[in-house]
């Protein structure tokens, strides 16, 4: 979903670096063969995931959530020398995917794939991150949130993908629609929560950034 006027949005869109060659392969393919293709970050917030990795330049990365890897190459572009993407996804069928895309884009020796449960794996990575995104099962936001605070670096940035959820987070809540309720308990966990400060991006589904002190 967009938050701008259709208008608007087409023309930041098109006054934006746009993506890479190989990320339109991969966007391309996933759209034909694989389901729920809108999980994509696409290519304006893949740009911003890129800008930010940029300027971050982290050593260590952590992705939950890897779908068919778009995301995980835009932030290979800002990585430090040397640096590690830790990515995880539950789905193992899209591992021949995401390798493939991976080796295309010359990033396979960063990139470290993860299948299966991240509140299993997470504990298991014994690294100090500079830069987290969080993009699976809405769900689990607030227990990601909890997992990788501790294994933050200081001004360690941590990426919230989907905090806005098509506007439910400002609509009348189902009390059956529990992504939403969980994501409501998450947005005002990183507003209140004194070890980070939180700046909401109105960009395609909501962006948070948020600075761990």
């Amino acid at each position: 979903m967009n938050f701008l006027p259709e208008k608007i949005d087409s023309y930041v869109v098109a006054h934006s670096q746009q993506e890479p060659t190989v990320l339109k392969e991969l966007s391309k393919e996933t759209w034909q063969k694989v389901l729920n293709p809108r999980m994509l970050s696409g290519a304006f917030q893949g740009r911003v995931l890129s800008m930010i990795s940029k300027l971050i330049a982290p050593k260590n990365v952590l992705e939950i959530g890897t779908y068919t890897g778009y995301s995980a190459i835009c932030i290979a572009e800002g990585l430090a020398k040397e640096g590690m993407i830790h990515t995880i996804d539950k789905n193992e069928e899209l591992e021949d995917l995401q390798n493939k895309y991976f080796e295309k884009s010359g990033y396979r020796s960063n990139i470290k794939q993860y299948a299966g449960n991240a509140l299993e794996i997470i504990p298991t990575i014994e690294e100090k991150f500079d830069l987290v995104f969080i993009d699976a099962d809405k769900s689990n936001y607030p227990n990601y949130f909890h997992l990788v605070i501790d294994q933050m670096n200081p001004g360690g940035i941590i990426l919230s993908d989907n905090v806005l959820w098509s506007g439910k987070v400002v609509e009348e809540l189902d009390p059956k629609d529990i992504d939403t309720k969980a994501l409501l308990e998450y947005n005002q966990l990183l507003n209140t929560d004194s070890r980070v400060e939180t700046v909401v991006l109105p960009i395609r589904d909501g962006l948070t950034i948020s600075r761990v002190k």
